[in-house]
């Protein structure tokens, strides 16, 4: 990756950077670029090598029944106890709209 693709990117992410931090990021991203296509380019030999299916690396949730971990309301009078400021039984914030 050359210099001036570095600075499109950094533009792109409304990064400045200056020119020789994009000269020093070139050869980093370089040297990335190279790793990755090793990477992508490494065949596998011997498929029965204990390799395991695609259908076994993927994700799968695990369900719970939902139960609640203690009795609703249970903390709330200590939890606003600590709040900074209240007005008429509610938590009191500042406007951001």
């Amino acid at each position: 990756m050359d210099k001036e693709k570095v600075l499109n990117l950094a533009k792109l992410a409304r990064i400045e950077i200056g020119d020789k931090e994009a000269g020093s990021l070139s050869g980093e991203f370089k040297i990335i670029l190279d790793y990755v296509s090793e990477v992508r380019g490494a065949g596998i030999k011997n498929k029965e090598s204990g390799i395991k299916s695609k259908k076994e690396f993927l994700v799968r949730n695990v369900m719970r029944e939902d139960a609640e971990p203690h009795e609703s309301g249970l903390y709330t009078k200590q939890i606003l106890e600590q709040a900074p400021a209240m007005e008429g039984g509610y938590l009191k914030v500042k406007k951001i709209l």
